[in-house]
């Protein structure tokens, strides 16, 4: 049993997941053309609506069955499962992982494919930063006994841009979690999430500002 475990989100969290979809859509636009760019986001957001979560493949693989005539497809999935997402960490993030750290584990509890979201945790060398330390679910507000249950603790801090996740984590586990919003990523300005849900625990400006906290800001 842990005094605190320390439950970070990946995207729009720890990395910037607005600039990686940025750069898919000029990949899309620059060698596939504004009609395959615009179709494939188009089965992307279809996707995520049926899911509750982005699954890059799931939507390349729909869109595939779609051109199947066309070979060059193929190589979108290449470029996705390549992308250098390590340069897309935000500054200070894995410093404010080492930072918190030091005060009781540090896990990852993100939503996710069972292949992209995976690679995206390695090649971002977020997996070897949380020492193996990873979950992912599919909505991983739904998965609070299994968190309890890997990683038991007297209390929790979770660190995500959404605040629907903070609130619904809050909702289960009350006082014995504390809820911090990092504003980062587009959910994070989104104004009827910020004028229709609670309000966290503490909001920064960026994933790096925790490195001024010290223990006190978590009760400990």
């Amino acid at each position: 049993m842990h005094d605190v475990v320390f439950l970070f989100d990946v995207d729009n969290t720890l990395l910037d997941n607005d600039q990686v979809q940025h750069d898919l859509s000029e990949h899309l636009l620059t060698h596939h053309g504004p009609e395959a760019r615009d179709r494939y986001f188009t089965l992307f957001e279809e996707l995520r609506g049926s899911l509750g979560y982005a699954d890059y493949l799931g939507a390349l693989q729909r869109y595939r069955l779609e051109k199947l005539h066309d070979p060059k497809i193929l190589r979108i999935a290449n470029w996705l499962m390549d992308y250098p997402f390590a340069d897309r960490l935000y500054p200070g993030a894995l410093e404010a992982v080492r930072h918190l750290g030091a005060w009781g584990p540090v896990v990852i509890l993100s939503d996710g494919d069972a292949a992209f979201q995976p690679r995206k945790v390695e090649r971002s060398g977020l997996w070897q930063a949380f020492a193996d330390n990873v979950l992912i679910y599919v909505h991983k507000e739904q998965a609070l006994d299994d968190v309890e249950r890997l990683y038991p603790a007297r209390r929790y801090v979770m660190i995500d841009d959404k605040l629907r996740i903070l609130e619904a984590l809050k909702a289960q586990w009350g006082e014995r979690v504390t809820t911090v919003f990092p504003r980062q990523g587009h959910y994070a300005f989104d104004p009827e999430e910020i004028r229709t849900r609670r309000p966290a625990d503490i909001s920064i400006d960026a994933i790096g500002a925790l490195l001024s906290f010290g223990s006190e800001r978590f009760g400990l």
